[in-house]
């Protein structure tokens, strides 16, 4: 249940970001609560998970879903780059969650 808890964690992470760009520096009040609420959820969650991964191999993973998914959603959602070396180093951060979950029991 913690690996569950933990993805959960990292899309919501997902979530607060893209909240955050659209509350356009916490001053509009709809993003901002959003915002806020999803934040508690994501390190709700990250703490729950915490009960059962270590917390280095977490941390990396919930930051790294967060990156991803945040990398991913700007360049659907808000016309960011696609430059080769960009996409790569994206691709290098999701290999590495998956290292993480390959090689922690």
């Amino acid at each position: 249940m913690a690996w569950v808890y933990l993805f959960i964690a990292g899309l919501t992470e997902i979530a607060w970001a893209i909240g955050m760009k659209q509350s356009e520096g916490f001053t509009r009040l709809w993003p901002s609560l959003f915002t806020l609420g999803t934040i508690g959820v994501s390190l709700l969650l990250l703490s729950l998970a915490l009960r059962g991964i270590p917390i280095g191999t977490a941390y990396a993973v919930w930051a790294g879903i967060g990156t991803v998914g945040t990398a991913v959603a700007g360049i659907l959602f808000f016309s960011e780059s696609t430059d080769l070396l960009r996409l790569a180093s994206i691709g290098l951060i999701a290999v590495g969650i998956v290292g993480l979950k390959l090689v922690t029991h």
